[in-house]
């Protein structure tokens, strides 16, 4: 007799019988442990990535909820000068094409520090951001950014409207696959926005996700792996309309959708968003048979990583890690390396350094110590950052060493 089905889509409700890709157990990503907490018991859950045959949403199941996992967070953007300088272009483009003034109002949902709206702050623009994690939410308070420690959903999106707060521009960027209620959270979006106003959501592109075997930005964190037609039917079931579409190079490739209200006089979609869609369609985003293939081709990015490490280590070289990025976690976790392969990670954000990676254990340094032990190979764990950080790490290739790259299999750069 065939088993009830227990998981179902959190977009459209059918059940998730398809396997997208199986990581294993793997801690959360974020959950970065102290000396201390290396002799206690680590919660492990199953990173088992699903896909639905109705609306084909890539999907985790909640194994752990968001406010446990996004309460206290590790992660500060403002650590990255690329992602600096990406927030701050946005803020210019969207000011001029929008004409903000003193008049409008700018609202960042998973705003973390304050990284974006400082931009549009400066130039006197109003602001407010929302951010769940409190550690995060006070260094944005901390640096005069108005900030409301709070889950966003549509019950908050009711109250902030009812203090007039409505946004003339509501952004969320990597927020959006954070979110286990999709359509909670499209419904606050709805609300919270303005008669006119411009919604624009940046998600890592599932499309990118597919070809360039990205499985390790698969974690915990991620409940949902978006293309924009999922997107755009999510939308459309709360009366917003996707007008315009970006490819952006940032984590691998990500889509900066541009959405408004159904009759704003901005809902015409452009020539973009349909080429963007055919071409996902052409990939087999919407195909069963081309989904399930996933699966193998990450094997085998595993097996290519460990080939090299192993070769590298027999022949007796030292090996460390850049980056202690959340991706990297996956990867790691996923594929087994610790310490008998990886004898260090370095990390520029002084929240992580001291501690430990999840799961593997590796102990996270200050960047000085690459300079101290002088590695033969450095891998960079967060690959989508590789340029800013050989640039910043030029003096590896000084001392002989090597960068190399993980994904979308082992590589060591020229």
């Amino acid at each position: 007799m065939a088993l009830e089905p227990t998981l179902f889509c959190r977009m459209c409700a059918a059940a998730l019988t398809e396997s997208f890709c199986d990581l294993g157990m793997s801690p959360l990503s974020n959950s970065y442990r102290s000396a201390r907490q290396l002799l206690e018991m680590e919660p492990f859950y199953p990173l088992h990535a699903y896909f639905c045959t109705r609306c084909f949403l890539v999907q985790l199941p909640e194994h752990a909820s968001a406010q446990s996992i996004f309460s206290e967070y590790a992660y500060f953007s403002s650590y990255s000068e690329g992602w600096l300088a990406h927030a701050r272009d946005y803020a210019r483009a969207m000011t001029k094409g929008l004409a903000l003034g003193a008049q409008s109002r700018v609202v960042e949902i998973g705003s973390n520090d304050g990284y974006l709206l400082q931009y549009f702050q400066e130039t006197g623009i109003p602001v407010l951001g929302i951010e769940p994690a409190r550690n995060v939410a006070q260094v944005a308070t901390g640096r005069g950014i108005p900030t409301r420690n709070i889950f966003f959903g549509e019950e908050t999106a009711r109250l902030l409207a009812a203090e007039g707060l409505k946004a003339d521009l509501l952004v969320g960027n990597n927020v959006l696959a954070h979110v286990p209620d999709i359509n909670g959270f499209i419904a606050g979006l709805k609300l919270l926005l303005a008669g006119d106003g411009v919604i624009t959501l940046e998600f890592p592109h599932l499309l990118r996700l597919v070809e360039g075997i990205q499985f390790d930005t698969i974690y915990h964190e991620h409940f949902s792996y978006l293309s924009l037609v999922t997107v755009e039917t999510a939308l459309a079931a709360k009366e917003l309309v996707v007008f315009d579409v970006e490819e952006l190079p940032t984590h691998g490739g990500s889509l900066r959708v541009h959405a408004c209200h159904r009759d704003s006089a901005k809902a015409q979609a452009s020539a973009r968003v349909g080429k963007v869609k055919a071409r996902e369609i052409a990939a087999g985003l919407c195909d069963a048979d081309a989904m399930r293939g996933f699966a193998a081709r990450v094997a085998e990015a595993k097996r290519a990583l460990l080939d090299f490490l192993i070769s590298a280590r027999r022949s007796g070289k030292s090996v460390a890690g850049y980056g202690a990025a959340a991706k990297g976690n996956t990867l790691l976790n996923y594929c087994g390396v610790r310490t008998d392969f990886l004898d260090y990670v370095v990390d520029r954000s002084p929240h992580k350094q001291g501690l430990f990676l999840p799961g593997t254990h590796i102990p996270i340094h200050a960047p000085e110590m690459l300079r101290r032990t002088r590695p033969d190979y450095v891998l960079i764990l967060p690959w989508n950052l590789k340029e800013e950080i050989v640039t910043q790490m030029r003096e590896v290739l000084d001392w002989g060493g090597k960068f190399v790259v993980p994904i979308p299999r082992a590589e060591v750069l020229a």
